[in-house]
């Protein structure tokens, strides 16, 4: 059995004994349930499960990832002791943290989906990229936490940094484009307004789905620019393979750092 194989394995066992994630999972569950117990249609189900999907994906994944990275930090430094590669180190630990995540979202989200989907008319490219934007978040802010993790030693500091990266992206983010906006509305700001767009994985995975509802009104300014330039349907290619990137290149960066790393 692989390095690799066998420090996932240990991840997955200790996350899948965590309170917290279990607790995460089932508030997703609980959340769809209601919304579909409650009189929902399909697409109202899908839009209230994007707005709590792109607060709660990111906080959780950073903090958890985060706090998970600190409290495993023995664990790390006895595998390193060991004659294994680091890389293979770190693909296992970071698989162990980014897997049993994405599991407990789409399995909260999941399960409610397949039982009552079927019956509504929500659209099903909607709840499929739903789903898949949520399992790329989460591996996007997992692979931050580890980078934050790795970087500062400090643990409450390390949270606050978390927590601050989540603000900036999830809340401020809004609040910088509307100002900007307002301040520089006589030039033109259709390309600069892509570019930040696509600097923000919330904001992708928000547009990603929209545009599967055709939810014009609710797409906001960035929204609004990114298909009237890139149209559809490559549009949401766009927003898939800039999402995709956005869980790809943090991995990358976590791994330099926890390479360079003095453990």
């Amino acid at each position: 059995m692989s390095t690799v194989t066998l420090v996932l394995r240990a991840g997955v066992r200790d996350l899948a004994r965590s309170r917290w994630l279990l607790a995460y999972a089932a508030g997703f569950w609980v959340v769809t349930e209601a919304l579909f117990l409650f009189g929902g249609t399909g697409p109202q189900v899908v839009l209230s499960l994007l707005n709590a999907m792109l607060l709660v994906v990111p906080l959780v994944a950073l903090v958890f990832g985060t706090a998970h990275v600190h409290a495993s930090r023995e664990f790390t430094e006895l595998l390193l002791a060991q004659p294994l590669s680091r890389r293979a180190v770190f693909l296992g630990l970071y698989l162990g943290l980014a897997l049993p995540m994405t599991g407990a979202f789409l399995g909260g989200i999941g399960l409610p989906l397949l039982l009552h989907g079927a019956a509504s008319d929500a659209p099903r490219l909607a709840l499929l990229l739903l789903a898949t934007a949520g399992a790329l978040l989460t591996l996007a802010f997992a692979a931050v936490a580890m980078v934050i993790a790795h970087g500062v030693d400090d643990r409450l500091r390390a949270m606050a940094r978390a927590i601050g990266v989540w603000f900036a992206l999830t809340i401020a983010y809004d609040g910088a484009i509307i100002a900007a906006v307002s301040a520089f509305g006589d030039w033109p700001l259709e390309r600069p307004m892509l570019l930040a767009m696509l600097g923000n994985p919330v904001d992708l995975a928000r547009v990603l789905v929209l545009t599967a509802l055709d939810a014009t009104a609710l797409l906001g300014y960035t929204g609004a620019v990114f298909r009237r330039l890139l149209g559809t349907p490559l549009g949401p290619a766009v927003a898939l393979l800039a999402l995709s990137a956005w869980a790809a290149v943090p991995v990358l960066l976590a791994r330099r750092r926890f390479l360079r790393r003095d453990f």
